[in-house]
C-alpha cells in the first residue's frame, strides 16, 4: 500500500488556526519535545538548528527532550495532533512509518478511523518558510502571551509523560476478600491494536503493574486479540503473517500473570470481517458488502467452514496457551462479523432465513464447544452488548430477544450485561433509555436484571460490565473520586445475585482509586489513610462529589463528542469551523452534536449544576488542608489533584457549551471576553497539574489527549481572541 490508498472521506479544508502566524510554525509547536527534533526538521525540510531557534522564537523551550515513548505508546496523539496540519505523506514521514501500519491503525486501533471523523483533511504540504515581517510581529506576541502566562521556570515537565508506568506498587490489603467470583480489567497500559503482535517490545502487563492489581484483589486482566492474527484460516495463511510470534507472547503473558494469580481473558469479537481479496479466496465466506469498511460480514450459514474453523480455532488457542482464563465475545458490535452484526442491516438471504437469535447463538456455541473441549475450566463470557433483533425493539422486546439467544447457548455460557443498560433517566428532566455505560447513573437496570434472571433460572452465571474508575463522562482523570456512586452501585449488584464484575473497558484500568473499594467501604478506605476528623471531611467531600456527578447529562453522543474528556485543551472558534464532533476524537465546536437529545439551555444548565456543586466538594477539602498530618499529606494531595483536574475538564466543559452559545447567538464582546478568560485560567490551572502528574491525560485507547504544549497553544489562542475581541 502506499499513502495515496489511504482513507480520506470527505477531504475537507483544515480548521483554521490564525493563532500561529504560519502552518510550519503549528507543525513545530504541536510536536516539540514528542518527535525528535531532526524529524520534524525532515518534514519541515530545513536545518535542525533553525528550528530550534524558530521554537525559542515562540517561547519553547530550547531543548525539551524527547521520550522515545511518545513514538512507541503515544503515537494516536501525534496522529490526532497533527491530523489538520500534515497531508499523510508527511505524517507517515513523521511517525517512521509505512502506509500499511498506518491502514491496520486506523481500522483496528479501536475504531480510529471513527476518531478522526472518517476523513482526512486535505492538507497541503508544509515545509519551512522564512517569516514575513507581519508573521515575525505576530510571532512576537505569540511568545508574549506564552510568557505572560506561563513563566519560563513553570515550562519542563516535573512528572515526565508515562513516568506513571514505573510508580505501580503492590498496596496494603485492603478491608477484606474481593465480593465476587470472578472480576478483571483492562490493563492501564495495553493499547487497542495488535497487543499480542508487539508485547514483546511494549509489554501490555508490566510486573509491577501486575503486583498491584494482586494486591488488590484483581484476579484477571484484558486484552485485544483477533483470531486469524493467532491461527491462520486454512487457505488464507497470507493474512496471518506474525502467528507464531504473537502465540509466543500470548504464552509470555500468561506466565507472567499466573506469578500474580492473574488470569489472562482476550475479547474476541469473531469471526473478523477479512479484506477483499481473501473472499475471492472462500467465496462461500462471503456475507455482504460493507462499502464503509471495505469489507465483507463473515457469513456463518452458507457454508460450515468459518463456524468449523471457529471451533478449531478456539481449541488450539485453550490448547496451546496453557492456563489462558477464558474470553469474552461481542456479536453484535460496530465491527463488522456475522451477518447480524448490525441489526439495521438484513442483507444476507441465508442468514436472514435463520434469523438473528440463531446466527449469534452459532457462534458462540462454536467457540464454546472449542474451548471447553481443550479446557473445561476456562471461563466462557458472552457479552450481550447491543443485542436486539431490530433497531426500533423495545425494552421488552430486547429482553425477550435476548432469552432467545441465551436459550439456545450451552449451559457453561456465563452471560455478561451492562449493568446500567436500558435504564430509564430524567436527567434535566429529559427522559431517555440509558444506553452503554455510566458512572453518573447508578446501575443495575430493569432489563438487565430481568436477564440475569432469565440466565440464572437457566444454570447460567452472571457478570456485569461496570465502570468502577472512570467511564467516557471523565477519563482523562485515572478515577473519578464519587466513591458513593460505586459503592451504591457495588450494593445493587450483590443484592442481585451477580457473580462476576469486568471492571473495565479500555478505560479504567488504573490499580488504585475507587477499585478500592471492591474490599472496603468509602469509610473504611478514609479511615485507613486519615485521621477520624479528617477522614469526616473526606467522606463529606467524597459525597458531594458523588450527587454533583448524578446531574452528569448523560447521552451517548455526549460521552463520545462533547468536550468533557479534552477538556480545556479544546480550542475556541470565533468563527464556526462546520466540522462534526467525532468520537472521543475532535470536538471542535459542534454544540448541536455534543448535547444530543437535551436543549441547549439545559445542556449549559446541567453542566453549571454539576460544577457548582464539584465546587462545594472542592472547598471542603481546601478548608480540611490545615488539618492534614505529614504523613496523611501524599494521599490527601493525591485526592486535591484528581478532584481538581476533573474540575477542569467539566467547568472547561461547561465554558465551552456557553462561549459556542453566546457566539452563534451574537452576544455582546464583553460577554465573549469573560468566558475566553474563564477558559484561559482553567488552562492555566490544568498545566500546573499536568507538570506534576503524568496520569493526567491518559487513557489506553487514545494515549494522551493533550500535551503541555497542547495547553499552551489553548492559553496563546485565547490571548489571540481577546485581543480580536478588545
Amino acid at each position: 500500500m502506499n499513502h495515496q490508498d489511504l482513507p480520506s472521506g470527505s477531504s475537507p479544508a483544515p480548521v483554521p488556526l490564525p493563532h500561529f502566524p504560519s502552518r510550519w510554525q503549528a507543525v513545530l509547536w504541536r510536536n516539540w519535545g514528542i518527535v525528535p527534533a531532526e524529524r520534524i526538521a525532515g518534514v519541515l525540510r530545513c536545518p535542525e538548528e533553525l528550528l530550534c531557534q524558530a521554537a525559542a522564537d515562540m517561547g519553547l523551550e530550547k531543548d525539551p527532550g524527547v521520550h522515545p515513548k511518545w513514538l512507541t505508546h503515544g503515537y494516536l496523539t501525534i496522529i490526532r495532533n497533527n491530523w489538520h496540519l500534515l497531508p499523510y505523506s508527511q505524517l507517515l514521514q513523521l511517525l517512521g512509518w509505512n502506509a500499511d501500519k498506518m491502514a491496520y491503525t486506523l481500522k483496528e486501533e479501536d475504531f480510529f478511523w471513527v476518531k478522526v471523523g472518517k476523513l482526512k483533511p486535505d492538507c497541503p504540504e508544509v515545509v519551512y518558510a522564512p517569516l514575513s515581517e507581519a508573521q515575525t510581529r505576530d510571532t512576537a506576541f505569540l511568545k508574549q502571551s506564552l510568557q505572560t502566562y506561563i513563566p519560563a521556570d513553570e515550562m519542563a515537565y516535573i512528572d515526565r509523560p508515562f513516568a506513571f508506568l514505573d510508580r505501580f506498587a503492590a498496596v496494603p490489603a485492603g478491608g477484606g476478600k474481593p465480593k465476587f467470583e470472578i472480576n478483571f480489567i483492562h490493563s492501564y497500559c495495553a493499547s487497542c491494536g495488535d497487543v499480542l503482535g508487539n508485547a514483546d517490545q511494549v509489554d501490555p502487563v508490566p510486573e509491577n503493574l501486575l503486583a498491584q492489581y494482586a494486591s488488590m484483589g484483581i484476579k484477571g486482566v484484558w486484552m485485544h486479540a483477533l483470531l486469524y492474527l493467532i491461527f491462520p484460516i486454512p487457505g488464507a495463511e497470507e493474512y496471518s503473517d506474525g502467528c507464531e510470534k504473537r502465540l509466543a507472547n500470548l504464552k509470555r503473558i500468561i506466565a507472567s500473570c499466573a506469578k500474580y494469580g492473574i488470569k489472562v481473558y482476550l475479547y474476541l469479537n469473531e469471526p473478523r470481517c477479512m479484506p477483499l481479496s481473501f473472499y475471492e479466496k472462500k467465496p462461500l465466506w462471503g456475507g455482504y458488502e460493507v462499502p464503509a469498511d471495505h469489507t465483507r460480514t463473515i457469513c456463518t450459514t452458507r457454508s460450515p467452514e468459518p463456524l468449523l474453523w471457529l471451533e478449531s480455532a478456539m481449541k488450539r488457542l485453550f490448547t496451546e496457551a496453557k492456563g489462558l482464563g477464558g474470553i469474552f465475545c461481542i456479536t453484535m458490535s460496530e465491527n463488522p462479523t456475522n451477518c447480524f452484526y448490525n441489526v439495521r442491516v438484513h442483507k444476507c438471504p441465508s442468514c436472514s432465513r435463520i434469523g438473528p437469535a440463531k446466527v449469534i447463538a452459532d457462534v458462540i456455541s462454536a467457540m464454546e464447544r472449542g474451548m471447553h473441549a481443550a479446557d473445561p475450566e476456562a471461563d466462557m463470557i458472552a457479552y450481550d452488548w447491543a443485542w436486539k433483533a431490530s433497531p426500533e425493539d423495545s425494552s421488552e422486546e430486547i429482553i425477550c430477544f435476548k432469552k432467545q439467544v441465551m436459550d439456545l447457548l450451552p449451559e457453561r455460557v456465563l452471560i455478561q450485561s451492562v449493568s446500567e443498560w436500558g435504564k430509564i433517566t430524567r436527567v434535566g428532566g429529559v427522559e431517555q433509555y440509558l444506553m452503554d455505560y455510566s458512572i453518573s447513573q447508578v446501575g443495575p437496570s430493569a432489563e438487565s436484571l430481568a436477564v440475569w434472571e432469565h440466565a440464572r433460572r437457566h444454570g447460567k452465571k452472571i457478570a456485569a460490565k461496570v465502570q468502577i474508575n472512570n467511564s467516557w463522562e471523565l477519563s482523562a482523570i485515572p478515577y473519578i473520586p464519587v466513591p458513593y456512586l460505586i459503592q451504591e452501585h457495588l450494593d445493587n449488584l450483590r443484592k442481585a445475585g451477580v457473580s462476576g464484575l469486568m471492571l473495565s473497558w479500555t478505560l479504567g484500568g488504573f490499580p488504585g482509586g475507587n477499585l478500592e473499594l471492591l474490599n472496603a467501604s468509602p469509610e473504611e478506605i478514609a479511615s485507613a489513610k486519615y485521621h477520624p476528623e479528617l477522614a469526616e471531611r473526606v467522606c463529606q467531600a467524597w459525597k458531594i462529589f458523588s450527587e454533583a456527578f448524578r446531574e452528569f447529562p448523560f447521552y451517548i453522543s455526549v460521552l463520545y463528542t462533547a468536550p468533557v474528556n479534552y477538556g480545556p485543551m479544546n480550542l475556541l472558534y470565533l468563527e464556526p469551523t462546520g466540522y462534526r464532533a467525532s468520537m472521543i476524537g475532535f470536538p471542535y465546536d459542534d454544540l448541536t452534536g455534543w448535547r444530543g437529545v437535551y436543549p441547549e439551555e439545559v445542556f449549559e444548565a446541567q453542566f453549571k449544576k454539576l460544577t457548582d456543586g464539584w465546587k462545594e466538594g472542592l472547598d471542603v477539602l481546601d478548608r480540611a488542608r490545615d488539618m492534614v498530618k505529614p504523613d496523611e499529606m501524599p494521599d490527601f494531595r493525591e485526592l486535591c489533584t484528581i478532584a481538581e483536574a476533573g474540575f477542569c475538564h467539566l467547568y472547561s466543559t461547561c465554558q465551552q457549551i456557553r462561549f459556542v452559545r453566546m457566539r452563534d447567538g451574537g452576544a455582546d464582546r464583553g460577554l465573549l471576553r469573560n468566558c475566553v478568560e474563564e477558559e484561559l485560567k482553567t488552562a492555566r490551572i490544568l498545566h500546573d497539574i499536568v507538570r506534576h502528574d503524568s496520569r493526567i491525560g491518559f487513557e489506553a485507547s487514545n494515549h494522551y489527549y493533550y500535551t503541555l504544549n497542547d495547553l499552551r497553544e489553548k492559553i496563546v489562542s485565547c490571548a489571540y481572541i481577546l485581543k480580536k475581541l478588545s
